[in-house]
């Protein structure tokens, strides 16, 4: 009888998770959370976006579109604060570890366009359509990250699920070679 090789995968396709990873991503009261402020966050984007395009297009709710976009990087802070510390909890670090280090990259831009939004509200430093614009600006940025996020969420599924087939076959065929005995 030969023993059946498995061949080790390469540094690029390198599993989402470790077996342990994927154990303490489960076990974490903050993958809920994050699942929760993740498509609350969205939504209060979209309601937002509705508002700012309102704004442009009219000219009428100026305060409705500040105020909203006001909320959405307040949602924005809450998840990128809870990302953090799920990451911690999962990989050990809070922010850049291995398998998330572009997608969280790419979130300080989020984070700084978002800001700077803040900032020049507040300072008063923009025109009101330098405002909408720089949080257009922002909100773009928010959709590629989302983008990058919902992409690791379907490649950690697809690594479950292959995981599954994996080991379905191998008890399949351990079942088969005890049978042929």
């Amino acid at each position: 009888m030969t023993a059946m090789r498995i061949p080790k995968p390469s540094a690029s396709s390198r599993a989402l998770y470790t077996p342990e990873e994927r154990r303490r991503r489960d076990e974490s009261v903050w993958t809920l959370v994050q699942g929760i402020l993740a498509p609350f966050q969205f939504l209060v984007f979209l309601v937002s976006l509705g508002l700012i395009l309102r704004f442009l297009a009219t000219g009428e709710g100026l305060f409705a579109a500040q105020a909203s976009i006001v909320a959405k990087t307040l949602t924005l802070y809450a998840i990128m604060v809870t990302g953090s510390i799920w990451e911690k909890k999962v990989f050990g670090r809070y922010l850049f570890a291995g398998p998330f280090f572009w997608e969280d990259v790419f979130s300080i831009l989020v984070l700084v366009l978002h800001t700077a939004y803040l900032v020049a509200l507040l300072t008063g430093t923009l025109t009101s359509g330098g405002l909408m614009a720089l949080a257009l600006a922002a909100y773009l940025t928010y959709v590629i990250n989302a983008g990058q996020f919902l992409w690791k969420l379907r490649l950690a599924r697809l690594d479950q699920a292959g995981r599954l087939e994996a080991t379905v076959t191998l008890a399949d065929r351990s079942s088969l070679s005890g049978s042929a005995s």
